[in-house]
């Protein structure tokens, strides 16, 4: 049965042309409290919408025969999705351990514009641009889609897209038959605000899990993280000679550092982190529920460190796997601090990727001068979320 005589994409795609063609497809009017900005984006936001539908529908009509039943069971992927130091990578090692299971990370399969060509030349654990950026910036790939008999009267984006929801589900699937196992999962920080939209376009039906956390916190960890990947340290940040003395008086005696009132961060980079962390983490909240409906889910770090068990349970039945109280004991144990610290206990601070695996630490770094500054950048967000009160300013 050809696709395109399939009643629900026929609809769906009609919906989508009348859409486009009317007048109030792209250009705004008046409408009283909305900007034309404002107006733009909404419009944006019912497109992504139907295209998610279109392919929704697309992906139900290959899978049905002539009789309507089913012929084949597709993969169920589901992503990780987190601002970075927000806990994805223990999240990931948690759900990596269930036996059914499969989660890797970082693919970076996301990111339209995510590209560093720094990156390049250096030895690092993860590839220089997004596989969505490697495919819809290649202009040899892009010329034959514009030229060829089979496509040259299409959208060459659109083939693109699809080409990426391909090669995105093929390295997956391809590391998931080697396992034995049945669910795969990648896990990516938010390279940008419009993670959600490209994950509904790209991959609709998908799950996502977004795993959120205090800001303050984030910051922190990311800071030791950036001095933990200093060049001197064999990694690939450049940190000038002012920060390079600051990381070693804070090992030599952080205490003594914090007593000066000069804080940890340099000059001007906390409030360009809290701005990072509030647009794309504020994006990605919006974004989710409204376009992946139940296939989206949030869990908070700090809940997980909480109850550790509980939260696990509640991602397990969201993915669809096993949430025995045993399988949840095993997930949680293998990706217990101690363990992935080298037998540390919680709050122990060293200098290592796994720095210190608590709650509230911006508390003990963060000057008043830090405080006014991440309050004036993000904090709205850390009320929306929150983790502070209208009052508690």
């Amino acid at each position: 049965m050809s696709v395109f005589k399939n009643r629900a994409v026929f609809e769906v795609a009609r919906k989508i042309k009348a859409f486009l063609s009317s007048d109030t497809g792209f250009v705004p009017r008046v409408i009283l409290g909305k900007s034309p900005q404002q107006q733009i984006a909404s419009k944006n936001r019912k497109i992504v919408a139907l295209r998610r539908e279109l392919a929704q529908v697309c992906s139900a009509a290959r899978l049905l025969d002539p009789s309507g039943e089913s012929t084949r069971e597709s993969t169920p992927v589901f992503f990780i999705a987190g601002y970075q130091k927000s806990g994805t990578t223990w999240l990931m090692k948690m759900l990596d351990s269930h036996p059914e299971i499969l989660c890797q990370g970082e693919g970076r399969p996301f990111g339209r514009n995510w590209r560093q060509e720094r990156l390049k030349q250096r030895r690092v654990s993860y590839p220089p641009t997004s596989l969505y950026n490697a495919i819809m910036s290649s202009k040899d790939l892009r010329y034959w889609i514009e030229r060829s008999v089979w496509s040259r009267h299409d959208d060459a984006d659109e083939h693109l897209i699809a080409l990426t929801r391909l090669a995105i589900e093929y390295f997956l699937t391809q590391q998931l038959s080697k396992t034995g196992k049945r669910l795969v999962g990648d896990k990516t920080v938010l390279p940008g605000p419009g993670i959600m939209e490209e994950i509904s376009a790209i991959f609709p039906g998908a799950k996502v899990i977004h795993i959120i956390r205090d800001g303050r916190d984030v910051a922190v960890s990311t800071m030791h993280h950036i001095w933990n990947q200093a060049e001197d340290q064999g990694g690939a940040s450049k940190m000038a000679p002012a920060q390079l003395a600051k990381r070693e008086a804070y090992r030599k005696d952080p205490q003594e550092l914090l007593k000066t009132g000069e804080g940890i961060f340099p000059n001007r980079w906390l409030v360009g982190s809290a701005k990072r962390w509030s647009t794309r983490v504020g994006k990605a909240v919006e974004d989710g529920p409204a376009l992946l409906g139940t296939n989206y889910r949030e869990v908070r770090y700090e809940d997980l460190l909480e109850e550790p068990e509980e939260g696990v349970r509640r991602l397990l039945e969201f993915l669809g796997a096993d949430a025995s109280e045993q399988t949840v004991r095993r997930c949680v144990s293998a990706a217990s601090f101690e363990k992935l610290a080298g037998g540390r206990r919680r709050g122990q601070e060293a200098a290592s990727f796994f720095r210190k695996g608590v709650a509230g630490d911006w508390k003990n770094v963060f000057t008043e001068q830090d405080k006014r500054n991440f309050k004036a950048a993000a904090g709205d967000l850390l009320i929306e979320l929150g983790y502070e009160g209208d009052d508690d300013w």
